[in-house]
């Protein structure tokens, strides 16, 4: 799978210029090629006049005909590339960011944020799970791995592509077996981390600094945790910021038993409640219920289809708005959005009308994102996804 010598590459033209430096070259740009290179495979890149603009992946078959990998002229995309990129991103989580001190589950590889477009590497203990996003970084899989093993030698393996993926990058990935569930710790605290079934994981390592920073406010306060999933938020208000009452609400069953052995795991007390958080908050303010000095709304992705962005914000507009009426005068609501087609101004515009149809003065404190192991190029902010608005509600 290493890469032939540059002049046995097929070379791919562009109809115009190169005047970007995104990775991502979308297939109106690109002249079609006779014959076509399967998809992932490793191509040269020319502009219209033939002058050299990189090497990447090429896939006919996408939208995202290319994912340039280099724009040095000198640069071989093989093996020793695939060493080096996941060399660097590894050093950064270790040696700069020292996550090991910390934690044991961190993002090794985030795709564009780390130069490789299409690949995303999580660490969960022992187990490393590779995620593929595009057709070329699946025919690297063998690479990836030998790189992976030499700095985690002991590590299962996992590695998977979602359905919607492969029809879209036209492969196939079977389903391999899943490894063992394990356990992660992180800032002291622990949770079981399940690669390969229905919830990917049953655990999210980009809140892993929100999470802290939300139980610093939780001392002494009844907090609730909507689409609480395996209870991230509720169990570190508890076990670390020393909350008095925890409520976690999510409709999932299944998530919400991984989250009551998270809370035995932990040795604390969470009240877990499966509902749709929508009938519970409208049940909640019927009933005049007491509400609650902390409230922590962090729903899953709502699309992935560029034409559903305003449905998708309409659907968080309306869970904002009934989030707010059970914030108490003074409280603190942390609101959530990990869909990466929706912008940071997208979601704020949002929360200030959700503020208004609720009849509620938000007041924002601070807006974060993932950790810094989810790094973004300035250049390619489709890979910065993670919104979250630290608010006092009035």
């Amino acid at each position: 799978m290493n890469q032939p010598a540059a002049d046995a590459l097929p070379l791919i033209q562009l109809r115009t210029e190169r005047r970007s430096n995104h990775p991502w070259i979308f297939q109106k740009m690109v002249e079609k090629p006779d014959p076509k290179p399967r998809p992932g495979t490793i191509v040269e890149i020319v502009d219209r006049e033939g002058t050299f603009a990189g090497r990447g992946f090429y896939n006919g078959h996408s939208r995202i005909s290319l994912r340039v990998l280099t724009q040095d002229p000198d640069e071989a995309i093989d093996e020793e590339f695939f060493a080096r990129k996941i060399g660097d991103a590894i050093a950064l989580r270790r040696e700069l960011l020292q996550l090991d001190a910390i934690t044991d589950a961190y993002r090794l590889v985030h795709s564009e944020g780390d130069g490789l477009s299409g690949l995303v590497v999580d660490r969960f203990a022992n187990t490393v799970v590779v995620e593929f996003f595009s057709a070329g970084m699946y025919k690297q899989r063998d690479v990836i791995k030998r790189c992976l093993l030499a700095h985690f030698p002991d590590a299962d393996l996992y590695a998977f592509a979602e359905e919607h993926v492969q029809k879209q990058e036209s492969f196939d990935c079977a389903i391999p077996k899943s490894p063992p569930p394990t356990v992660i710790h992180e800032h002291g605290v622990q949770f079981h981390a399940a690669p390969g079934t229905k919830h990917k994981t049953g655990f999210f390592a980009d809140q892993r600094d929100n999470r802290k920073l939300l139980s610093e406010l939780c001392a002494g306060k009844r907090v609730l945790d909507l689409c609480c999933n395996s209870g991230g938020f509720a169990i570190y208000a508890k076990a670390i910021g020393g909350a008095e009452e925890v409520v976690g609400v999510d409709l999932d069953e299944e998530i919400l038993e991984i989250a009551e052995k998270n809370a035995y795991l932990n040795k604390v007390k969470v009240r877990f409640v499966q509902a749709d958080i929508f009938h519970w908050l409208r049940d909640a303010a019927a009933n005049n219920a007491k509400q609650f000095d902390v409230v922590i709304l962090d729903p899953a992705k709502m699309t992935r289809d560029r034409e559903q962005v305003i449905p998708a914000l309409k659907k968080y507009l309306d869970m904002n708005k009934l989030a707010m009426s059970a914030v108490k005068r003074g409280g603190i609501l942390l609101t959530c959005s990990c869909t990466g087609l929706v912008s940071e101004d997208q979601f704020l515009d949002m929360l200030r009308r959700a503020a208004y149809y609720a009849n509620r003065t938000v007041q924002v404190l601070k807006v974060t994102g993932a950790g810094p192991d989810h790094p973004w190029q300035a250049h390619v902010p489709e890979s910065r996804y993670l919104k979250a608005a630290f608010c006092r509600v009035e």
